[in-house]
């Protein structure tokens, strides 16, 4: 299947799932703005064609509510506000389909630069698949040399623009995290692993806000006082699915959060700067103390 073939799904899914309800005649009157109708309607047929690839392809169920003018509608949109992958995949197909219907624009959209640890992503999907061993060759910033060793892959993780492996390190025999930008060299074996029935993904990271795993590192409450401005930052991108607002006041805003306090996590609390303030717990509280008064005495040299 083409992949301009694709873009037409992840349109007409985005289309609907945004208008909630829409006749068809609606839905080519919004396929005759875009560059990839090429000024063409989409016929009744090729739509119904399309509305079973969609179901196929990503379990979304397009349905016609002929009480109400003949609108379509998708019956079960819960598969896109729950299920975290589908999101992600249309959501990331859906900015593709924007940019490639654009590109006269290129040289006024501005992207992100984005480490080439992904051109390992179609090897461990493989090896994930079959349950076959990986040979990593691996370079950490903190080794002077690279090491090379059996990996069983047992996920992926994508955080801050940078995707992850999460497998059982063979030697080890522990559960280690690889950053992809740091592979030199990656090799699918044939040797078979068992992947563990035990092993969940959401559960291994559950309670964590980034990519650091800490066992040692318990779940707290942590309460924190946000300025208005920031607040309203974390109300349109929550720093965790846990993220309550308890306080609401003109001067300030009180969230909580269920997380495991990790490196990463302090790391974005002090990204916040001024504008944050940690009430609990206490020995979170003295230690972001101790950082920004570390802080301070670099600049007062």
């Amino acid at each position: 299947m083409s992949k301009n073939q694709i873009n037409k799904y992840v349109w007409l899914v985005e289309t609907i799932y945004r208008a909630k309800k829409i006749t068809l005649k609606e839905i080519n009157r919004r396929w005759l703005d875009t560059d990839l109708s090429e000024g063409l309607e989409i016929p009744r047929r090729t739509f119904h064609t399309w509305k079973n690839a969609v179901e196929e392809m990503f379990g979304l169920v397009i349905l016609c509510d002929k009480s109400d003018g003949d609108r379509y509608y998708i019956e079960n949109r819960e598969v896109l506000e729950d299920d975290g992958l589908q999101r992600w995949l249309l959501s990331t197909m859906s900015v593709s389909n924007t940019l490639l219907e654009n590109k006269t624009l290129s040289d006024r959209i501005l992207l992100e630069n984005i480490p080439s640890g992904q051109a390992f992503l179609a090897t461990i999907m493989t090896a994930m698949k079959k349950s076959r061993l990986l040979t990593i060759t691996y370079k950490g910033f903190w080794r002077e040399n690279e090491h090379t060793f059996p990996v069983a892959p047992y996920c992926v993780k994508l955080f801050r623009q940078r995707w992850y492996l999460v497998g059982n390190s063979v030697y080890e025999d522990r559960i280690r995290i690889y950053a992809l930008d740091r592979v030199q060299n990656l090799t699918l074996l044939d040797e078979p692993f068992k992947y563990p029935t035990d092993f969940s993904p959401e559960i291994y990271f559950e309670g964590y806000f980034g990519i650091i795993h800490d066992d040692k590192c318990a779940l707290e409450t942590v309460k924190l006082k946000v300025s208005p401005n920031q607040a309203n930052y974390l109300r349109s991108l929550p720093l965790h699915p846990s993220q309550k607002e308890l306080v609401h006041t003109d001067d300030y805003s009180i969230f909580s959060v269920e997380v495991r306090p990790t490196f990463d996590f302090v790391q974005e609390l002090l990204w916040n700067g001024e504008t944050l303030e940690v009430l609990e717990p206490l020995w979170l509280r003295e230690e972001m103390s101790e950082r920004t008064k570390a802080m301070c005495r670099n600049y007062s040299k």
